[in-house]
């Protein structure tokens, strides 16, 4: 079985058991959340999708860890001119563990 979300603005597909990097949440580690917006639910062939939302589905979800991605490096230069920019961007994270999808 496994369950298509929404969180922090993009969408998972995910599946009990499994690991999970999302945009950072305000959450103290090993604490149990729950995701309720849930688009799309799958299991086998047969696949149940919301509009916009599957009504009485969510995931239930533990945090592991939270942390920071590596840095992403950005360079700006305009030939000639003698302009250059350097900056980077780490972007803060939140690792979860899948626990169970259920639906009511």
């Amino acid at each position: 079985m496994y369950a298509v979300i929404k969180t922090g603005g993009k969408q998972y597909k995910v599946a009990s058991g499994e690991k999970l990097k999302i945009e950072q949440i305000p959450a103290d580690i090993g604490a149990k959340i729950t995701l309720d917006q849930v688009l799309a639910i799958g299991k086998g062939e047969s696949i149940r999708v919301g509009m916009p939302l599957v009504h009485g589905a969510f995931v239930e979800a533990t945090v592991v860890v939270h942390g920071r991605y590596s840095k992403v490096t950005i360079f700006k230069m305009r030939r000639r001119k003698h302009y250059q920019k350097h900056s980077g961007h780490r972007q803060n994270y939140t690792e979860l563990h899948i626990d169970a999808i259920k639906v009511q």
